[in-house]
C-alpha cells in the first residue's frame, strides 16, 4: 500500500504510436475515441505498462487473501477462484463506468474483519459474514444514490478516519506476526515471543525485513517479489516439526482454476435477520470502514492523476461510489470479502496510467492468473505474513496526521487504535472511540460540535455495548 510519490508531471513517451503496425490503427482510433487517451495525454501502451505495474504492485491479494479467509473454514482453491474472478470483473467494470485508472480487490483489513473479528471472534459461520458483506454493499450503494453517504463522512470526525485506517493497519500486522509464528498466546500474559530460532520463524524475520527494503528502495511489485524469494526458500527451509519443508512442491504449474462452487451464492441471510441487533455494529463497521477507506484511495491516487477539477472534486465520483458498492456485493456472491478500490492504483498513475484502460488490463492479469493456481496455492503463509506486518505499517502512516497533543483528539483515537488489535474486533473499536469521542465533548461542553447524525450513531453503538 505505497502511497504515489511526487515525481512531477509525467508525460507520454513521443512514438509509441507509431511503432503500432498499420492494421493496428483501427483499434488503436476506437480505444483513443472511448477511453480519452489523448485528452488525457497518455498512449495505449502508457496505460498496458501502468496497468502491469499496478498488477505487480497489488498481486500479492492473490496469495494472502485466500490464507486469511481458510482459516474461516472457507475452500481455498474456491478462494482464490473468487478473489481473481472479483478482482477481474469489477476492476474492468469500475474502469469502463468511471474511466479512472483504478484497481479493485478485496480489501486488506476487511478480509482480517471477516476472518478473525466476525468468523472466529463472533463465532459468525462464514455464509452469514458473506451475507453482511453483501448488506454493506447494499447499504453502500442506497447512501450513495440518496446522499446520506454525505451526512455520515461528515458524522465522523477526521481524527476518528485516521484512527479507524491506523487501528486495522496495528490489526493487520498483529495478524501477519501472529501467522509468522513470532508471537504466541499466553495464559499469563496475553502474548508472548514465539520460537524465534525457529526456522520458519527466521524465515518470516528475514522476510519482513526483505519487503521493507524492497519497499524503501522503491521496486516496483514489492510485496509480491518478496512473498515469491520466501517461498523459493521456503522449498530448503524445515518446518518446525522438521517433517517437511516450508514450501511444498506443486504438483501442477498451470491448470484449470479451482471449482468456486464451495462459496458461490453460499450467503445466508436468515442468519443475519435472527441475529440482526447482535450483528449491527458489525455491519455497521464494515459500511464504514469501506466507505472511508474507498474516499480516501479515490482521492488520493485520481489527485496525483490530475482528474480533480479546480475546486478539488472529483467529477463522477457518484459513479465510482456506486461501482465500489457494487463490487462488495459482487465478491460476496463470487465467495470473498468486501472488494474495494486499491491504493496501489497510485503505483499504475507514476508509469502514466491516466483512464481506464489500466483497469482492463488489471483485470485481464487477474483473469491470466486464474490459470496459475497450482502455484499461487504453494505460497505458504509464512511467506505472506511479512506482506501483512509491512501493510500494516503504510495503514498506521496515517497517525502523523492526529493532533495527539490535544487529549480531545487523542483519547478517542488511540482507544480506536488499540481497542481494534487487542479485541480483535473493528466493530468494537469503532464503537467504543466513536463513544468516547461523543462523550468527551458532552464532557467539554462542546456538545454542539455533535450532529444529528452523530448523535444517532452514538446512540446504536451504546445499544449494542447495552445488548451484550
Amino acid at each position: 500500500m505505497r502511497p504515489a510519490r511526487d515525481t512531477g508531471a509525467l508525460k507520454p513517451r513521443p512514438g509509441w504510436l507509431k511503432l503500432s503496425p498499420p492494421d493496428a490503427a483501427p483499434r488503436m482510433r476506437f480505444l483513443d475515441r472511448h477511453f480519452q487517451l489523448t485528452a488525457q495525454g497518455t498512449t495505449v501502451r502508457t496505460e498496458i505498462t501502468a496497468g502491469l505495474t499496478t498488477f505487480a504492485a497489488m498481486a500479492y491479494i492473490l496469495a494472502v487473501n485466500p490464507n486469511i479467509l481458510a482459516v474461516t473454514g472457507m475452500d481455498r482453491g474456491a478462494l482464490l477462484t473468487a478473489t481473481a474472478l472479483a478482482s477481474a470483473l469489477m476492476t474492468a467494470v469500475f474502469g469502463l463506468v468511471t474511466n479512472y485508472p483504478l484497481a479493485l480487490a478485496p480489501g486488506m483489513g476487511m478480509n482480517a474483519f471477516f476472518a478473525y473479528t466476525l468468523c472466529l471472534g463472533l463465532k459468525v459461520p462464514w455464509p452469514a459474514a458473506l451475507a453482511l458483506t453483501f448488506l454493506s454493499g447494499l447499504l453502500f450503494l442506497l447512501l450513495t444514490v440518496t446522499g446520506l453517504r454525505r451526512r455520515i463522512i461528515e458524522a465522523i470526525p477526521p481524527e476518528l478516519k485516521t484512527a479507524i485506517s491506523c487501528g486495522i493497519g496495528l490489526f493487520i500486522a498483529f495478524i501477519g506476526l501472529k501467522n509468522a509464528g513470532i508471537v504466541a498466546p499466553d495464559p499469563a500474559t496475553l502474548i508472548k515471543a514465539g520460537p524465534l530460532a525457529a526456522p520458519p520463524v527466521l524465515l518470516a524475520l528475514a522476510g519482513i525485513v526483505l519487503t521493507a527494503v524492497l519497499v524503501w528502495r522503491r521496486v516496483r511489485g514489492a510485496i509480491i517479489l518478496a512473498i515469491l524469494i520466501l517461498t523459493a526458500v521456503g522449498l530448503v527451509v524445515p518446518e518446525a516439526e522438521g517433517r517437511g519443508r516450508v514450501t511444498q512442491l506443486p504438483a501442477a504449474v498451470v491448470s484449470l482454476p479451482a471449482s468456486l462452487a464451495p462459496t458461490f451464492l453460499k450467503l445466508d441471510l436468515g442468519h443475519v435477520l435472527r441475529h440482526f441487533w447482535e450483528l449491527l455494529p458489525a455491519l455497521l463497521a464494515l459500511l464504514f470502514v469501506d466507505l472511508f477507506d474507498n474516499m480516501g484511495t479515490l482521492i488520493g491516487v485520481c489527485q496525483r492523476a490530475g482528474l480533480l477539477d479546480e475546486k478539488g472534486h472529483l467529477p463522477r465520483i457518484g459513479r465510482a461510489l456506486a461501482a465500489d458498492a457494487t463490487a462488495a456485493m459482487v465478491g460476496s456472491l463470487l465467495g470473498t470479502s468486501t472488494v474495494t478500490s486499491y491504493i496501489e492504483s497510485a503505483a499504475g498513475v507514476e508509469e502514466g496510467g491516466r483512464t481506464g484502460l489500466t483497469s482492463l488490463v488489471v483485470a485481464g492479469c487477474f483473469l491470466l492468473a486464474l490459470f496459475f493456481s497450482p502455484l499461487i496455492l504453494a505460497i505458504p503463509a509464512v511467506a505472506t505474513a511479512p506482506a501483512l506486518v509491512v501493510v500494516g505499517i503504510f495503514m498506521m502512516q496515517g497517525v502523523m496526521r492526529l493532533d495527539l497533543g490535544d487529549f480531545a483528539v487523542a483519547a478517542p483515537a488511540v482507544l480506536t487504535m488499540l481497542l481494534m488489535p487487542l479485541t480483535s474486533s473493528i466493530s468494537e473499536g469503532l464503537s467504543l472511540g466513536f463513544l468516547c469521542y461523543v462523550a468527551l465533548k458532552l464532557g467539554t461542553g462542546r456538545w454542539r460540535e455533535i450532529s444529528p447524525t452523530a448523535a444517532v450513531l452514538a446512540g446504536l453503538f451504546l445499544l449494542h455495548l447495552l445488548a451484550r
